[in-house]
């Protein structure tokens, strides 16, 4: 007799490998390991630790000094030779202007500066706008120290200037001849007072002379001065019969705070006139201040090494699992890789991109209050709140700079099997350029900010760069070659290198 057995059949319905369990999976993972949950607690509580301890340690004194500000609050250099008359109400002021020349045949800096400017008054900071000739950026448009504009590009011949005043706008007109003008801009300086300063001006940056090496870095600004000559001198508008004035704007060699001897040595200018034109001798510059520290890149110095842990936790992720041999199990249950590892990513990311957010976002406004208390403080540098526009950006750009970097390290740990392997190519692209970039050549150095994944540390940068200025971009100094979201792509587009390689090692390679 033969009996016919009947196959069980469950009357649950069958499951489905949607992505939603897959992450659920792969969070029940990342939670019931403790030790994961314990790195990721000591990244973050490391990062908040260390940006107080950068903070506390740094100081500033401004010895007494005044330090200028600018309309809008940016700190500034405010120092030139500067002859002028008043100018009670609408007029203009015209000049022929020949480019500034180097004192003792040395060549003049590139953005020496001469030319016609109207000035609220001779205090340092003032709002002024200028229309002059540079030796090496041709005609340019500069107001309230922040703004630049060109005009044309011609340079060693003289050109006619002219700078003409209506309320609080201005406009700047050039000619090579006199006769035919051209506009270079024009500009509004909100709340010009009635009477205002117009006149000539000469200035010049001081000359740097960089020294660098894994002891830090030594920056020595040498006194230089320029002449230039102005004829066809007019002034409509001011007062007649009125002499013209020459003054030292900014510099104070009597003030017994400066140095007597020495490049810091104020020098003053001098004013020659003969035949009706006018030489000009001076330095200085009017231009933002670079030279002052990056506060707001100040209060993350514990993110660099909190990167660490957080490469170590985006290793362990996966190469636990090759370890153990669950990575089987884990294929196993769902057979479609890509899809894994996508799920790890969302997860580490996910994790590491949250405790961060909180850790930067704590360290911040307690790295801010202690820099105060250390001198940092208005005037001379901006009390900048955890939700305005650049400290919000570095806060949550420093969040995912480290969510990346962990990121990084789990598809670096996919790729190779091996935690110790990952974690070292990550401190060699991230951290190692960091470190050498304070001692090697600038221009290296820069090149190493430009093309490793530690570019996406510019995304801290709080202090803005003008062109218009020529400074030192030191590293040291919290300053990037590249904008804050052009150096976070630089790490963005090796992640996402990194992963496609993971994706593809996964496919091509046996469990």
């Amino acid at each position: 007799m033969t009996s016919t057995l009947t196959p069980y059949r469950s009357s649950l319905k069958p499951g489905r490998d949607t992505f939603g369990r897959l992450l659920r999976a792969e969070w029940s993972k990342f939670w019931t390991v403790r030790v994961w949950a314990l790195v990721l607690a000591l990244g973050a509580a490391v990062t908040v630790v260390l940006s107080l301890l950068g903070a506390s340690g740094a100081h500033f004194s401004s010895g007494g000094e005044e330090i200028p500000v600018g309309p809008d609050g940016t700190r500034v250099v405010d120092r030139f030779r500067f002859v002028h008359q008043p100018l009670p109400g609408d007029g203009s002021i015209t000049a022929r202007v020949t480019d500034p020349a180097g004192d003792g045949g040395r060549d003049p800096e590139p953005w020496a500066k001469a030319g016609v400017i109207v000035k609220q008054s001779t205090k340092q900071g003032s709002p002024y706008a200028a229309l002059m000739v540079t030796p090496d950026h041709g005609v340019r448009l500069q107001w309230n120290f922040t703004h630049d504009k060109a005009g044309s590009n011609t340079s060693g011949d003289p050109r006619w200037l002219r700078l003409t005043r209506s309320g609080d706008r201005l406009t700047g007109y050039e000619s090579p001849d006199g006769t035919h003008w051209s506009k270079a801009g024009s500009v509004t300086l909100p709340g010009l007072t009635k009477t205002a300063q117009a006149g000539l001006f000469v200035a010049t940056p001081a000359h740097t002379n960089l020294q660098r090496s894994f002891g830090g870095s030594s920056e020595r600004a040498g006194g230089t001065s320029v002449t230039a000559s102005f004829d066809h001198l007019g002034l409509t508008g001011g007062a007649t019969g009125t002499a013209w004035t020459s003054t030292d704007v900014g510099i104070h060699p009597s003030d017994p705070a400066n140095p007597v001897s020495g490049p810091a040595a104020p020098v003053p200018g001098t004013t020659r006139v003969s035949a009706g034109v006018y030489h000009l001798t001076g330095q200085g510059n009017i231009a933002p201040d670079e030279t002052g520290p990056d506060t707001v890149q100040m209060s993350f110095q514990g993110v660099f090494v909190g990167a660490l842990f957080m490469a170590a936790l985006g290793a362990l992720f996966i190469t636990s699992e090759y370890k153990r041999d669950m990575i089987r199990t884990t294929f196993a249950a769902s057979p479609r890789r890509g899809r894994v590892l996508a799920a790890k990513c969302m997860v580490i990311g996910g994790v590491t991109f949250a405790a961060a957010l909180v850790a930067v976002a704590i360290a911040f406004p307690l790295a801010q209050n202690t820099l105060r208390t250390n001198g940092y403080e208005p005037p001379a540098f901006p009390d900048v709140s955890l939700f305005d526009g650049t400290p919000l950006r570095a806060v949550a750009g420093s969040a995912a700079l480290l969510a990346l970097v962990a990121v990084l390290a789990l598809a670096l740990g996919t790729i190779l099997r091996s935690s110790a392997g990952a974690i070292t190519i990550v401190v060699v692209l991230v951290t190692l350029p960091q470190i050498l970039s304070f001692a090697l050549p600038l221009p290296v150095a820069h090149w190493l900010l430009r093309l490793t994944p530690a570019a996406a540390f510019a995304i801290q940068q709080g202090a803005p760069h003008y062109p218009q200025v020529d400074s030192n971009c030191l590293p040291e100094n919290g300053c990037y070659p590249l904008t804050p979201w052009n150096g976070f792509a630089v790490l963005c587009a090796y992640v996402a290198v990194a992963l496609a390689l993971a994706a593809w090692r996964l496919r091509r390679r046996d469990a």
